[in-house]
C-alpha cells in the first residue's frame, strides 16, 4: 500500500463524512496557481482553496519548481496550517526539502507549519509497484 492509496482512501473518508475535499499534485497545484495569478484571479482561487475542509497535495518534490512555485506554493498552505487540513505525500526526508524550496528560512517556516499538530507517517519498506513488477515479469517469462 502506497502513499497516493492512503491519501485518497483518507480523503474518501472525509468525504463520506460530508467534508469537502480537494486532491491534486503538488506541480498541478503551482501551474494553478501560477496561471491564476498571471490572470489575476488569485483571490478568487485562494477563497476557493480555503474552503476545503482537506486537501490532499501528492508528490511533493518528484518535479522540481522554480522560487515563485516555492513561494506560492508556501503562502497557499500556510493559510490552511492551524486551520483546516493538508495531507502532502513525497519521497524526500524533510532533510532534503531544502532542495524543494530552494531557500532555508522558507523550507524550516514550512516543515514549522506543515508538522506543527500534525500526524507525520513515514512508509519505509519495498515499493509495490516493484513487487507488482517483478511477479508481472515472471509470469510472463512462464507463458
Amino acid at each position: 500500500m502506497g502513499k497516493t492509496y492512503v491519501a485518497i482512501g483518507l480523503g474518501i473518508k472525509a468525504c463520506l463524512e460530508g467534508y469537502k475535499v480537494w486532491f491534486t499534485t503538488v506541480p498541478v497545484l503551482i501551474s494553478r496557481i501560477k496561471e491564476c495569478r498571471a490572470e489575476q484571479t488569485l483571490r478568487a482561487f485562494q477563497n476557493c482553496f480555503e474552503k476545503y475542509d482537506l486537501v490532499i497535495a501528492d508528490e511533493m518534490g518528484y518535479i522540481s519548481f522554480d522560487k515563485e512555485g516555492s513561494e506560492l506554493l508556501f503562502t497557499h498552505l500556510s493559510l490552511r496550517a492551524g486551520r483546516k487540513s493538508t495531507i502532502i505525500t513525497t519521497n524526500l526526508s524533510f532533510e532534503r526539502w531544502g532542495e524543494i524550496f530552494q531557500d532555508p528560512v522558507m523550507t524550516a517556516a514550512m516543515i514549522d507549519r506543515l508538522t506543527h499538530q500534525s500526524y507525520i507517517i513515514n512508509m519505509n519498506g519495498n515499493s509495490y509497484r516493484m513487487k507488482e513488477t517483478k511477479e508481472w515479469l515472471q509470469k510472463q517469462q512462464l507463458a
